[in-house]
């Protein structure tokens, strides 16, 4: 047998493994629905656009954007899981315990650079944001991305916030 065709029947069986892998990781995580899009996203792919008022329009005209909701609002049992994952992805050592501020911005005081919305809380941890936020899209699925942003939102803002709201 050649050589070339024993390489080719290996990669391809290689390949085949890596597809099937990779498409039952992301087995029953449930999609989120998008409001204003044609299209949902898919455990494992990346969001549409988001709209927020912080993004800037040339001309003043403001591209499509999509209003992307998460599947897992209000869900106490996702909201606990969440907690736990924000403690062992180390979000803590940022953003301190209970999302309370500390290096990072607090996340439990209810005032957000980026938006508060479902949407746009999903795209500053999936993307990242400037000056510290890393991107966590390319390590968590969208499941685990999910149930952040639903610990997140369950926070309750304390009574007394000492810092300022952005402008």
């Amino acid at each position: 047998m050649d050589i070339r065709a024993v390489g080719a029947a290996a990669g391809s069986v290689v390949l085949a493994a890596l597809l099937v892998v990779g498409c039952r990781q992301h087995e029953g995580a449930r999609t989120p629905a998008v409001t204003g899009s044609t299209e949902l996203i898919r455990p494992g792919a990346a969001p549409p656009a988001v709209r927020h008022h912080e993004h800037v329009a040339a001309g003043g005209v403001q591209p499509p954007g999509a209003i992307i909701t998460n599947p897992y609002q209000g869900d106490a049992r996702s909201a606990k899981q969440g907690e736990a994952l924000f403690s062992s992805m180390n979000c803590d050592g940022c953003h301190g315990g209970g999302a309370t501020g500390w290096v990072g911005p607090s996340l439990a005081d209810g005032r957000w650079r980026y938006g508060g919305a479902d949407g746009e809380i999903f795209q500053s941890i999936w993307y990242g944001r400037p000056h510290g936020m890393p991107a966590f899209g390319g390590i968590a699925n969208t499941e685990a991305v999910w149930k952040l942003v639903t610990y997140v939102q369950s926070l309750q803002p304390p009574e007394d916030v000492p810092t300022e709201a952005w402008k």
